[in-house]
């Protein structure tokens, strides 16, 4: 693939080297993919972002992640088990570790954090989760209507207190009743993202979406809307809330917010970044 056109019309080329892809859109953005292997071991071990910001990866002779470095320098490491390839350490770069424990099925049992704290669950007959306990000791329990259920129909937690919920046959969550009694319904367009929402007393909050996919107005039972812009980039631009103040974030041409509008009035706020993309320490 050399050029990739999405519904809002940004469009991306592509251009192939041996070792490394360039990734320029119509905003004249580029990230520069730089990457090491052959075949399907290929890996991208360094990436340069379009704000100028490197970050890095690596890799072992399989192809598995073994470490990532940010763009401030900051190296966290991984450690795969040998046979499943599944994470069973993790580093931070301060040098504290987090265990991860699976069972034979690759499902995760339990995993201790810096602090020594576990959390550990348990699986049904059907590989389904049945039980979660949490480093503070409380357990959550999660049942299922029939044998052939991926989806809880009920969690049952620490104080005893029993929640359920119903499914569509995509998965898709349809009612919520929590432990008062209180009922939450769903409805979803044929992209499974949520229309509506009802709670009890009639109190609904319908939501609308464009054509990519992008929330764009939230409005409620007595019909008050907040509504949400973006720019070609998909990036949020503007929040416009009920009473009409704007609210909106401004891009620069790599993609990093600069300018923040308040309410009605002109006063702009500037919003410094540094090349790692966050506001630089006061």
């Amino acid at each position: 693939m050399t050029e990739q056109l999405n519904p809002a019309g940004l469009s991306y080329t592509y251009q192939y080297e041996k070792d490394r892809i360039t990734i320029t859109d119509s905003l004249d953005r580029r990230e520069v993919l730089h990457t090491q292997g052959e075949a399907g071991l290929k890996r991208v071990v360094k990436k340069e972002h379009a704000d100028g910001s490197v970050t890095q990866s690596q890799f072992d002779a399989v192809g598995r992640l073994r470490a990532q470095t940010d763009a401030a320098g900051r190296t966290t490491e991984y450690s795969p088990d040998v046979v499943t390839g599944l994470i069973t350490r993790i580093t931070t770069p301060d040098g504290r570790a987090s265990a991860f424990y699976y069972n034979h099925h690759s499902q995760l049992t339990s995993a201790t954090g810096p602090d020594g704290l576990e959390m550990r669950r348990k699986y049904d007959e059907y590989g389904r989760l049945i039980q979660e306990t949490a480093p503070d000791g409380d357990i959550t329990r999660y049942r299922y209507d029939n044998p052939h259920s991926d989806l809880p129909c009920a969690t049952d937690d620490a104080t005893g207190s029993r929640k359920t919920m119903t499914w569509s046959r995509y998965g898709q969550l349809l009612t919520f009743t929590d432990c008062s009694g209180y009922v939450t319904r769903y409805d979803h367009d044929r992209f499974g993202q949520v229309t509506a929402v009802h709670r009890e007393e009639g109190l609904s909050q319908y939501h609308a979406y464009d054509s990519r996919g992008q929330l764009t107005a939230v409005k409620d039972t007595q019909g008050h809307e907040t509504r949400y812009e973006y720019n070609a980039a998909g990036d949020l631009t503007t929040v416009i809330a009920p009473d009409g103040s704007r609210n909106g974030t401004q891009y620069d041409a790599v993609g990093k917010s600069h300018l923040y509008h308040a309410g009605r009035s002109d006063a702009q706020y500037g919003i410094r970044c540094c090349r790692t993309g966050h506001p630089p320490d006061q």
